[in-house]
């Protein structure tokens, strides 16, 4: 249970999502999360943030892309028409696996309806099903893609974070060593100075 007073930093989010740090700050930009920020532009998360992290992560784990996230997001009247049974604005308590499983369950129906009334329509014909399907195949190929991309970015973006903290790390290094050389061959002058 969250503490809906408490300021989380962001190892301890990333503990409680299972997200690592830099995909916290790669969801704040893609999502649009306005996350907090203390005097010393030190981002703090509360139990807002967290959940809507948490909820992110649900959608995810049911295979929504990004933008279809990002859809939900900013506006789930559109998800959820005024017809349906699921009212999420008159909801005290938003259960994100709940919301998540009835969208999926309501673009399944709505799915297999339509596919129902085309082939009932077109009983003998089904050539334009059939390419349909194969563009709708594509399209989930294509998001498939997408999102192996972006992890293969957020994969790309730590490992460049490595490279260049090692290369760092090799500079100074370097540095020291030549300290030392030079530290050497001043002490051996001077132990092997004539006077």
């Amino acid at each position: 249970m969250l503490d809906t007073t408490y300021e989380y930093s962001i190892s301890e989010v990333a503990e409680i999502t299972g997200f690592a740090p830099h995909v916290l700050r790669y969801y704040e930009k893609e999502f649009d999360i306005e996350v907090p920020r203390k005097d010393s532009n030190h981002r703090y998360y509360t139990y807002k943030e967290i959940e809507l992290l948490q909820y992110i992560k649900e959608l995810k784990e049911k295979g929504f892309g990004n933008k279809q996230i990002k859809m939900i997001i900013n506006s789930p009247e559109t998800i959820f028409p005024e017809e349906t049974s699921l009212d999420i604005r008159t909801s005290t308590a938003i259960e994100p696996k709940e919301i998540a499983n009835e969208i999926s369950n309501l673009l399944e129906d709505r799915f297999f309806e339509r596919l129902t009334n085309y082939l009932d329509e077109r009983q003998h014909d089904t050539t334009d099903l059939v390419e349909k399907l194969k563009e709708e195949i594509v399209a989930l190929r294509q998001e498939i893609n997408s999102k192996e991309h972006d992890v293969l970015i957020c994969e790309n973006a730590k490992l460049r974070m490595k490279v260049k903290e090692k290369a760092y790390e090799n500079v100074k290094l370097k540095e020291e060593i030549a300290r030392l050389k030079n530290e050497n061959k001043g002490f051996f002058k001077r132990l092997f100075k004539r006077d």
